[in-house]
């Protein structure tokens, strides 16, 4: 691969996925799992992926002060110089904007890409060759660029983006809907100008903090003193004494709603956003009862539908069980129908108000 020193990602990976609980906890997140059994964990294989397009020492992992360790040890071509520690969870917005300021302080000409740790895709040359169609453009125009995904169904639990019809594969972005109701989303489908959004984006340093300046100023008072503290030994202490003071916000609400250069690359390329355990049993095979196994050496008998997860080699009977998520982590086992998987984070609160922190 001829590297771009001109091209640099952001991985975002300081979430606890709380709905994959009991496999993500606070103290180890679903990013940092092998969640498909594939041998690899979702960072593993988003930092792999990214790879193939920007240098590894231009891709920076934004995260928890207390991932630090996992990060280090799970991306071993990672320095400690390559992470983003924030010091509080402020949301999206305020990390994009620290590093933007910091990638544009070592490089004014970056092109950036804003990338989740914990989605799945199935056809990675398809997406390295999205990137580099959106990296040229955002090197060549000053605009913001998202990418977003061909809907194959009127999923609810997507945010959507409508897209000005036009015969060029860069489309001008209308308007973002948060998730809507289920009648809303098979017009979005029917209309043909509706992409899911992937939340995946796409622009050069200097486009995004201009952006900043326009929409969120005030952040861009707290984050960028001009003194060149990033990349220097300051750059750490400088973030502990101001990110907190950032607005708790995402670059969604932040930026992308109010801007008006924003544009989206339709892409299809085997996305899942692996949000909830009936999107991973969605991505993994089934045997001819539609059952889905990650670990376990299963006996099913009148059982259909279920996703089990366990421990390696567990060996497990389901006995007429229809439609069910049945997860076990160390001493911890959730049985839970598949239709309630959205209750799991309110169980998550009554875990940890019942048995205390340590598993939760």
């Amino acid at each position: 691969m001829i590297e771009n020193k001109n091209y640099y990602a952001v991985i975002m990976a300081g979430g606890v996925g709380s709905r994959f609980w009991p496999m993500s906890t606070s103290n180890f997140p679903k990013q940092f799992h092998d969640m498909l059994g594939v041998g690899q964990s979702l960072i593993q294989r988003t930092f792999e992926r990214i790879n193939d397009v920007v240098p590894s020492k231009n891709i920076l992992i934004a995260t928890n002060k207390r991932y630090e360790a996992l990060v280090l040890e799970q991306l071993p071509r990672t320095t400690k110089k390559q992470l983003l520690l924030e010091p509080a969870m402020r949301n999206t917005a305020p990390c994009i904007l620290y590093a933007a300021l910091k990638i544009h302080a070592k490089n004014p000409d970056a092109v950036m890409l804003v990338a989740p740790s914990d989605h799945w895709i199935d056809d990675e040359n398809e997406f390295s060759k999205n990137i580099k169609i959106a990296f040229d453009a955002c090197s060549e125009q000053d605009i913001l660029m998202t990418l977003g995904i061909q809907p194959d169904a009127p999923n609810t639990g997507y945010g959507y983006i409508q897209f000005e019809k036009e015969t060029s594969a860069i489309k001008k972005v209308k308007n973002f809907t948060e998730k809507p109701n289920l009648e809303t989303a098979k017009k979005f489908l029917e209309s043909g100008d509706y992409l899911w959004n992937a939340g995946i984006f796409v622009w050069s340093a200097k486009s995004i903090i201009k952006a900043f300046k326009n929409t969120l100023p005030e952040m861009v008072a707290i984050l960028d003193d001009g003194n060149n503290v990033y990349n220097t030994d300051f750059e750490d202490d400088f973030i502990k004494n101001n990110y907190t003071k950032c607005k708790n916000i995402s670059i969604d609400f932040g930026i992308m709603e109010k801007a008006t250069n924003v544009h989206v690359l339709p892409v299809d390329f085997g996305w899942n956003d692996l949000g909830t355990w009936g999107s991973l049993y969605n991505k993994l095979e089934k045997d001819d009862t539609q059952n889905a196994v990650v670990g376990a050496n299963t006996i099913f008998r009148d059982a259909t539908g279920n996703m089990i997860k366990t421990q390696s080699g567990k060996r497990v009977v389901i006995q007429g069980l229809s439609d069910f998520i049945i997860v076990e982590k160390e001493d911890v086992l959730l049985i839970c129908p598949k239709k309630d998987e959205q209750e799991i984070k309110q169980i998550v609160t009554e875990v940890k108000d019942t048995f205390g922190d340590d598993f939760v």
